[in-house]
């Protein structure tokens, strides 16, 4: 089985999260859906939306987090400061959870 390379693509990876999210909508888009969207690994996405929140920040923008839910309890992860999604939930230990989903406002 041979790796697949990046794709190519005329901007950079952020500027393409930035589009994608900002044409997101309204229920925002998960990290998964990201990775597809830009072409780049899921578990990459996290670290790029860490840098990208703070280039909105400085533009006036703000990356909107909409957080993980435990599927079994219905926890809702508000406090959660990473971008990642939670490996179990701290109510009920259950390890179905829906991820965070990210948008952009300006």
């Amino acid at each position: 089985m041979s790796e697949q390379g990046p794709q190519a693509r005329g901007t950079t990876v952020r500027a393409a999260l930035e589009a994608a999210l900002a044409a997101a909508p309204e229920q925002g888009l998960t990290a998964r859906e990201l990775s597809a969207a830009v072409g780049i690994p899921e578990k990459d996405v996290a670290e790029h939306l860490v840098h990208l929140e703070k280039s909105l920040k400085a533009a006036g923008g703000r990356l909107v987090v909409l957080p993980a839910e435990c599927l079994a309890c219905g926890f809702i992860f508000r406090d959660r400061k990473r971008l990642t999604r939670p490996g179990a939930c701290p109510e009920c230990r259950a390890t179905r959870i829906e991820p965070p989903a990210f948008r952009v406002e300006r």
